[in-house]
């Protein structure tokens, strides 16, 4: 694989994912609420709900990625765009444009062909407005241009992007690797616990066999 080597040190083999935060106010507001301060706060376009939705491709794509494995991107990157936390997945904003970037540079990255669980959204699709059960683990900047602050292809020979962001194809680089060490943690900590099973199933017949035998040998003998 060609892969790109971050900066930072290694990350923590089973790390917990920080607790997300929120920019909008508390209490939470109604989903009009939500709307209008995405829309008048950060300029963002948005689709109205429930749930409220914005619009991706106009101001920023999204690479989405399993959480474990975006846990481990974020301990390698203290500096990245906004980052939102969807479920069991993590959402980074990245520049407009990115999404159609991504199977080329995975392909470049010799990942191309593996399922790392590595998506983009882009242009023509929306994600739901984090808020509730999607929070922000490094929310937007209001009153502010966000464009700046995300990742994008950098000019030849610049290793980050702007306010030492990493840049698109180094955290596409640093995210595939992610996901590929992820699914590989995932899929032993799944055959331990299925080794574990067997072995108590196994046990357990052992020692119903055990007990069997033993109210055989102590059963007395009828005589006629």
């Amino acid at each position: 694989m060609a892969v790109i080597a971050p900066s930072a040190s290694p990350a923590p083999t089973a790390p917990a994912l920080p607790f997300p935060r929120t920019p909008l106010p508390h209490p939470a507001p109604s989903p009009d609420g939500v709307a209008r301060w995405y829309e008048n706060e950060l300029g963002w376009a948005t689709v109205d709900g429930p749930p409220v939705q914005l619009l991706t491709g106009l101001r920023f794509d999204v690479l989405e990625l399993p959480a474990d494995a975006g846990l481990i991107l974020l301990r390698r990157y203290a500096r990245t765009g906004p980052v939102a936390l969807a479920g069991r997945r993590v959402r980074l904003l990245v520049a407009a444009g990115s999404a159609d970037e991504l199977p080329g540079l995975l392909d470049w990255l010799e990942w191309s062909g593996i399922d790392l669980e590595l998506t983009a959204i882009g242009r023509g699709e929306r994600i739901s407005a984090p808020q509730g059960a999607a929070d922000w683990l490094r929310p937007p900047e209001p009153g502010g241009e966000v464009e700046p602050s995300l990742p994008a292809l950098a000019p030849v020979g610049r290793p980050t992007g702007s306010g030492g962001v990493p840049d698109l194809v180094r955290l596409v680089s640093t995210a595939a690797t992610a996901c590929h060490r992820a699914r590989l943690l995932r899929t032993a900590a799944a055959a331990a616990i299925a080794t574990a099973a067997v072995r108590t199933n196994g046990n357990r017949k052992k020692c119903d066999t055990r007990s069997t035998r033993n109210q055989r040998e102590n059963q007395p003998l009828a005589f006629s």
